[in-house]
């Protein structure tokens, strides 16, 4: 055999030949990323829980169209495509926490590589590198282990953008047609995944194609296959759902876009500083380790003669900037804000940082790949950290492990959580959801001072006949006695204290 020969099968190698060999690299980092310690954690109270329970629901009631706290609560504050994702995970892998955290780190891997994607058209002699890092950004890594939403919009936002660049950097007029039509599947997925605020980044595109090629750059944003696309896949279940439960549509614009937008209703850091408290800091510290980057792409985006520029050259920064700034004022006026909510945010970091780092960025130099390794190392051991020396109170797995030493469960069908309040957002927040994963029971929450509390507490012990019920510790268990009467309960069996609350086993 040639040497050219022996020289070309050892290119190839394990991991392809030298064309594919940095993006299965790449991958092959998502991966440790993702999947390092992903089910040793526990589901950690509220959204964890609270997610998965939707999940689980779906399953044993075969009702995927209306998400649902309990067999008889009902759920909309977010679109279905989470909780059929989690779903289906857990129907595959089973009813575990890695199954239900394994599509986030695959959500992970995946937006990496459209990273990477991005990058042959935006990086093209290094398109590895904003996948490698948004991949090593300490907050994307920190969210890939939390059970939420918004690891998946991220995921169709990035998949969405990417059709919108095919669509400017494109090698033939098919070839931008068809990243049209993606832009608007990524939107609709995204839609289907947390409504309105899945089409922020679309504000930003039609700004930018308005400046960049006037209307026209906007009318070519709207295919009819894209728009079809769009409505097929992020209107359709909207479309079934408001058949079914005609009051569904006032419910989303009432509550869940107004509330959130205009009023404090959800509690989550409303006021006028309230988006410095919650975003500053995981914009600041989440970025870790490319602060010099940032530093430079925010040096960079203030200069004037820079903007000449990139205006001249039709450059992709100045739609980076607007990708980032768009949806970061509509979520700084918003007064409901969660650190979760600007996770989409670290993609245009992602590919700005890597704008101003590919000239100093080569992982052909050792003393770079040592530094590589060692941050990938300590990222893996925080996680793993966080999954063997951290039980807070909001752990549900070991919620469910004291619960169980307490009282026998076998013939016990339901947990009952008693909130003494009167606000359903306070239910959300205080019932430990993932109990219903760890203890395989349905778990209700009852909002006690509300008007319908009582009769809600005699609903769920009707449906369930033996229930396990616990009583908030504010709440004086003698209290419940007239409404456990008017329920005619068969046995009402006190259990003790569990963390301060009333344990009693009801048999309806």
């Amino acid at each position: 055999m040639s040497d050219s020969a022996i020289s070309e099968d050892r290119s190839r190698g394990l991991l392809g030949n030298s064309r594919h060999r940095p993006l299965l690299w790449l991958i092959l980092l998502g991966l440790i990323l993702g999947f390092a310690f992903q089910g040793t954690r526990g589901l950690w109270s509220p959204d964890e829980g609270r997610y998965v329970g939707a999940a689980l629901q779906m399953l044993d009631s075969g009702n995927f169209l209306a998400p649902g706290y309990s067999p008889s609560e009902l759920n909309f504050s977010k679109p279905p495509l989470t909780y059929w994702i989690i779903a289906s995970s857990l129907q595959v892998f089973g009813r575990n926490t890695w199954a239900a955290r394994a599509p986030h780190a695959i959500a992970l891997v995946l937006t990496m590589w459209v990273l990477y994607a991005m990058g042959r058209r935006l990086v093209p002699e290094k398109p590895w590198l904003p996948g490698l890092i948004y991949g090593c950004t300490l907050f994307p890594f920190l969210t890939a282990n939390i059970i939420s939403t918004d690891v998946f919009l991220t995921l169709f936002e990035a998949l969405a953008v990417l059709g919108f660049v095919r669509s400017i950097v494109f090698d033939s007029e098919r070839d931008r047609r068809q990243g049209v039509t993606q832009m608007w599947l990524g939107f609709g997925l995204a839609f289907l995944t947390k409504g309105p605020p899945g089409l922020l980044p679309l504000l930003a595109i039609l700004i930018y194609a308005a400046s960049r090629d006037g209307w026209q750059g906007v009318r070519r944003a709207f295919t009819l296959a894209g728009i079809a696309a769009f409505l097929v896949v992020g209107f359709t279940w909207y479309l079934l759902a408001s058949m079914r439960y005609p009051w569904l549509l006032h419910y989303f614009l009432h509550q869940e876009v107004y509330g959130r937008i205009f009023t404090a209703v959800h509690r989550r850091h409303p006021g006028a500083f309230g988006w410095a408290v919650v975003y500053l800091p995981v914009l600041v510290l989440g970025s870790l380790p490319w602060w010099p980057g940032l530093f430079r792409a925010v040096r960079s985006s203030i200069s004037r003669a820079n903007w000449r520029t990139w205006y001249g050259q039709h450059a992709i920064e100045p739609f980076l900037l607007l990708w980032f700034l768009v949806p970061f004022v509509v979520f700084c006026l918003s007064q409901s804000r969660l650190p979760l909510y600007v996770l989409p945010l670290f993609l245009p970091l992602s590919l700005l940082v890597a704008l101003q780092l590919r000239n100093r960025i080569d992982l052909q130099v050792p003393r770079q790949r040592v530094m590589l390794c060692l941050w990938v190392i300590a990222l893996v051991a925080a996680k793993g950290v966080a999954a063997y020396a951290m039980h807070p109170a909001e752990d549900n797995r070991q919620a469910a492990r004291e619960i169980a030493a307490m009282t026998p469960l076998q013939d016990v069908a339901a947990v009952i959580v008693i909130v003494n309040t009167d606000a359903m957002y306070a239910i959300e927040e205080q019932t430990p959801w993932g109990l219903r994963l760890y203890l395989n029971k349905p778990v209700y929450g009852v909002a006690w001072r509300t008007p319908e509390g009582a009769a809600s507490l005699c609903s769920a012990i009707r449906e369930q006949h033996q229930t396990l019920v616990i009583v908030d510790h504010t709440i004086d268990p003698a209290a419940i006695q007239p409404a456990l009467a008017n329920c005619q309960v068969h046995a009402a069996n006190h259990l003790g204290i569990w963390r301060g609350d009333a344990l009693m086993r009801i048999q309806g």
